[in-house]
């Protein structure tokens, strides 16, 4: 009777250790290599919550979209089949249809102009637009300003664009602006952008100088232009049926960790930006960086007026002048 009753008392022991211990996993994904300026982005959220949630949320990292493409990515967490994802805004207007406005050429001065709109009303109050989706938006975070690489020239004005094959995004908003630019467009997922420049699918692709570098580009580019036509955010995104489920301390712990990632990651985009140009010179590639910028926006006037009838000259102008 005692060894059954001292069985029990062990058995109960070992239940409430377990419970104290209980973990929940996670996923989250990127498409780019975790030497990235989204991979120390994931990587220091995860860390976070595990810190801030005392282990009892464990966040699993994956990297080179060995989830899928960001598109994918962003479906699965909509989906539920994944619990979180971090992506460039890319595909984002797919989903939330009012994050487009972001994505219009020549919006932004700088970065320092486009993290205060991000942090700030604007971008506080697009990240609410996520929750009607399916989502469960946590921070605002960096991908950079977007430049144009290409294996067949050098691009010093827009005319130079003209007939060129270009991976871009699946955005609706970047394609009607690289098509004003003569660009024959081609819509492709991060993952398979690498293999279609090696194999001449396509002549060139756009992105800000961290992805140029972590995904090595340089191996399959000559010609870099510092156009710098797009401002680029990246997201942290949750299944907003997962979040909802966390309790209040919880969802704060989880959010502050995204917020602790954004800081890392836009550190991370600071570093690359300013060796950036050096590295990839050294690695071979002719970097075109005393660009007339206004030449390019000139030549997207067209596009633009569109753009103010889609979004409204007004809320571009909020974005444009803020401070």
């Amino acid at each position: 009777m005692k060894l059954h009753q001292l069985m029990i008392g062990l058995g109960l022991a070992l239940g409430l250790t377990a419970g104290a211990y209980a973990q929940t996993t996670m996923r989250i994904s990127i498409s780019v290599a975790q030497n990235s300026h989204q991979g120390v982005a994931i990587d220091t959220f995860a860390k976070e919550v595990e810190k801030r949630t005392n282990g009892r949320y464990k966040i699993q990292t994956f990297y080179n979209g060995s989830l899928g493409g960001e598109r994918e990515s962003i479906e699965a967490v909509q989906l539920g089949t994944q619990e979180l994802a971090f992506s460039s805004t890319g595909p984002v207007p797919n989903f939330v249809p009012e994050t487009k406005i972001l994505d219009v050429p020549f919006l932004f001065r700088d970065k320092a102009h486009a993290r205060a709109v991000l942090d700030g009303p604007i971008g506080q109050e697009l990240l609410t637009k996520f929750d009607a989706k399916g989502f469960k938006a946590l921070a605002w975070a960096e991908n950079g300003f977007r430049h144009m690489t290409n294996s067949k020239r050098d691009v010093k004005e827009p005319g130079d664009l003209k007939g060129l094959k270009m991976r871009t995004m699946e955005n609706p908003v970047h394609i009607a602006a690289y098509k004003a630019f003569g660009i024959i467009t081609t819509p492709m997922a991060f993952p398979e952008v690498f293999t279609a420049l090696q194999q001449g699918t396509v002549d060139g692709q756009e992105n800000p100088l961290p992805v140029i570098i972590s995904a090595k580009f340089d191996q399959v580019q000559k010609h870099l232009s510092l156009t710098g036509h797009v401002y680029s955010p990246c997201i942290f995104v949750m299944n907003k049926g997962v979040f909802d489920k966390l309790s209040a301390a919880d969802k704060q712990a989880f959010i502050d960790a995204a917020k602790e990632g954004t800081k890392a990651n836009r550190a991370r985009v600071d570093e690359d930006d300013a060796k950036g140009v050096a590295d990839l010179r050294a690695k071979g590639m002719t970097v075109i960086d005393n660009l007339d910028k206004a030449k390019f926006a000139t030549a997207l006037s067209s596009v633009n007026a569109q753009f103010e009838k889609d979004f409204g000259k007004a809320n571009l102008d909020k974005i444009r002048n803020y401070k």
